[in-house]
């Protein structure tokens, strides 16, 4: 009510001048049916005549005006509903079109002459008007909704007050006093305008007739009125720069798994789609593949190729299968991806993957999808840069840029020079000690790809640093330093689509970081029942998801396990591996009944379940690039109790007794006794300072620790190898 009162309250005053002019104007706008409702045309007829038939009480009226005018500056008040036929009508006419001529007073400049002479009368009389520009314009929609008690010559300025109030009020923000005002301004008044109204029909014919009125003005509108548009785009990560990713690796999930490269092979693709990137990710089609995805992978295409210097032509088949964005093409050959495990043995993995390696390459070429950057994943793919420089080197795909990703350095597949050189057909020179030739006489597939990639990259920042020492290179810590200006460490991340207690389908019981304290202990209850352990809350429970091998540190642990059950403590082990540890673990379950749990096998959901169960997780490991397990419990709601090496190290702060800060547990040297200390350590605090420990729990799950950050540093490095 208060804008209809401020709209209605302004009588008949010096605006009247061109309300005659213009009245004829939007009287022919509406003769000529330019977009204008027919309820509205309507109107406008009896409109022209009582506009002719008070032509002259108008003139009579303008001395009148000048001081009216002065009364409406002052605040005085009448309603529009009083306005009826004839001399009383005059004001309720002018306070409607005030709002509109002095809001067009620049566009009437532009278009007609006789009218700009009378503009500056306008802006003149009207100049405490100015001072109310904003209330004027937030009544200008109720001045449409209330355009039928204004009986003369109301309809034809209704028609134009709708395009007025929305292609010429941002115009009006914009060319104010300082001239500088953001469009965000007149972005607000154009939304403002769309929104209001009770009849979307008469403001889309409100919105037509506005060239036809103005056809010299839509050059300014649309210059205003752009910016306006654009300065809220759907999405800011549409703006990025694009750029064309070729992902080539061994292994992704959910096809094939066997460890954390399954994992980054699938996440990454997906959240570099998700930051603008155009993302292909080959793979072998190997026959253990599921055979739900093998049923709706679709044939793209073969052709044959030669390998090396084995005098044949091999089959490649292409297939294709999209998923989020993503693009899975499947190098088809069933001599070499027959088998049931990804990785055999290296006698018959290294004919495997120089065919896979090649055959990548020329399926980007048969396809005619040219990459801006090949991204190769550990040794299995290490030869492509080498290919892309050498045999590539002329063809379409040969001007990409290269990718090498360290996820383990321990795997390097080193063969004979001769059997490497029989089954890739690399020439000679690559053989040299500055690329694959190691110890004189074998080859090194990725020694050979560090030396070929225009970068590399490894899985955390410490574990970049940690490789080029003796202690963790693997033999290659002075071909790493060699080439350390090109390396850099980018830590993973975890896809919070596959691992998120909130929506996780293998958990008893979904919780996030607003209730996990009170329903994490019922998953601890439904592990426990499920393991045949003694279920009580006041357990402390640890679990450890791994494989079980060296590397993971599980030496440390089969020598402190009687001294880490003492009576109120739980463990789960879950994993396949070396066959002692298998049977230590089993001797375990067997020993402590109800109290220890050996779960030799790989499975995906019960693993969900420790994460969520568990009260702390091990990843005591010799050395770790990343680890993913200890990124998972901690956004699951469990404390990590770790090594302080490679990603363990970026990711886990130790918890500090005195300050609160810290979101687990570490010790450093590789030592049984240090990681029983900070077993003992994670105890203490659980069972004498449950609240400080519930802090570390919540602290944990607020940590990020998805892919979002990873794939921007990943993003950043491929415009920098691309920057045109």
């Amino acid at each position: 009510m208060a804008r209809e009162k401020t709209v209605s309250k302004k009588p008949a005053g010096a605006e009247t001048a061109p309300v005659e002019e213009k009245t004829p104007a939007a009287v022919n706008v509406l003769s000529e049916k330019a977009a204008v409702p027919a309820a509205v045309e309507k109107k406008a007829a009896p409109a022209e005549e009582k506009t002719a038939g008070t032509e002259k009480k108008t003139t009579a009226a303008r001395k009148k005006t000048a001081a009216a005018s002065k009364k409406t500056a002052a605040g005085k008040k009448t309603t529009a509903k009083r306005t009826t036929a004839g001399t009383k009508a005059a004001p309720a006419t002018e306070e409607k079109v005030a709002a509109p001529v002095e809001l067009k007073a620049e566009p009437v400049k532009e278009t007609a002459a006789p009218v700009e002479k009378k503009v500056e009368p306008v802006k003149e009389a009207a100049a405490p008007v100015e001072k109310k520009a904003e209330p004027v314009k937030e009544a200008a929609i109720p001045v449409e909704v209330k355009a039928e008690p204004a009986k003369e010559a109301v309809a034809p300025v209704e028609v134009k007050a709708e395009p007025a109030k929305e292609a010429v009020a941002a115009p009006a923000e914009g060319k104010n006093e300082t001239g500088k005002k953001k469009t965000a301004s007149a972005e607000k008044t154009a939304s403002g305008a769309k929104k209001a109204g009770t009849s979307g029909k008469k403001r889309a014919s409100a919105k037509k007739a506005e060239p036809e009125e103005k056809k010299d003005e839509p050059v300014v509108t649309v210059e205003e009125t752009a910016p306006v548009e654009e300065s809220a785009p759907v999405n800011e990560v549409s703006n990025l720069p694009r750029r064309s990713i070729a992902f080539i690796g061994s292994e992704c999930h959910p096809f094939v798994k066997t460890g954390g490269l399954g994992d980054v092979m699938y996440a990454l693709p997906r959240e570099l789609a998700r930051l603008n990137c155009d993302v292909r990710v080959i793979l072998p089609r190997y026959a253990c593949i599921p055979k739900e995805y093998q049923d709706k992978m679709v044939y793209r295409g073969e052709f044959y190729m030669d390998l090396g210097k084995t005098g044949r032509n091999y089959y490649v088949g292409i297939m294709e299968y999209i998923w989020d964005g993503v693009v899975y093409d499947f190098i088809d050959n069933q001599e070499f991806f027959t088998s049931g495990n990804p990785y055999t043995n290296l006698v018959d993995d290294i004919p495997k993957y120089c065919f896979f390696s090649k055959a990548a390459l020329a399926a980007l070429n048969y396809m005619n999808w040219i990459p801006d950057i090949v991204h190769c994943h550990d040794w299995q793919a290490a030869l492509v840069p080498v290919y892309l420089r050498t045999l590539f080197r002329d063809t379409p795909v040969g001007r990409a840029k290269s990718i090498l990703t360290i996820h383990n350095l321990r795997f390097q597949g080193v063969y004979n020079i001769p059997t490497i050189q029989y089954w890739s057909g690399l020439p000679r020179e690559v053989f040299g000690m500055g690329a694959l030739q190691q110890n004189w006489v074998d080859a090194n597939m990725l020694k050979g790809g560090l030396a070929y990639a225009d970068r590399i990259t490894t899985v955390s920042g410490t574990y970049a640093g940690e490789i080029q020492t003796s202690e963790y290179g693997e033999g290659l810590e002075d071909h790493l330093r060699y080439h350390s200006g090109k390396l850099r460490g980018i830590v993973n991340g975890i896809d919070y689509g596959m691992w998120n207690p909130e929506t996780d389908p293998a958990l008893a019981e979904n919780y996030g970081l607003g209730n996990v304290l009170d329903h994490k202990m019922a998953n601890k209850l439904a592990l426990q029942k499920e393991l045949g352990l003694e279920e009580n809350t006041d357990k402390f429970v640890i679990g450890l998801v791994s494989r079980l091998t060296d590397q993971k540190g599980l030496d440390l642990v089969n020598a402190i396990v009687p001294q880490i059950l003492d009576g109120n403590t739980q463990m789960v082990v879950l994993g396949t591996g070396d066959k002692r540890y298998e049977d230590a673990f089993r001797f375990y379950e067997d020993a402590y009944k109800g109290t220890f749990s050996a779960c030799i096998q790989y499975d995906e959901a019960r693993a969900h379940r420790i994460y969520a169960g568990a009260d702390a997780l091990l990843v005591p490991s010799r050395f770790e690039p990343c680890g993913l397990t200890q990124l998972n419990a901690m956004h699951y709601g469990t404390l990590p109790i770790v090594r302080e090496t490679g990603g363990l190290k970026d990711t886990v702060e130790p918890y500090n007794e005195f300050t609160g800060d810290g979101n687990g547990f570490t010790f450093d040297r590789y030592d049984a006794g240090l990681l029983l200390g900070a077993i003992n350590r994670a105890k203490t605090l659980y069972f004498d300072n449950r609240y400080h420990w519930d802090e570390v729990v919540q602290r944990d799950m607020d940590k990020d620790v998805s892919w979002e950050l990873s794939a921007r540093q990943y993003k950043d490095l491929y415009l920098e190898l691309t920057q045109w």
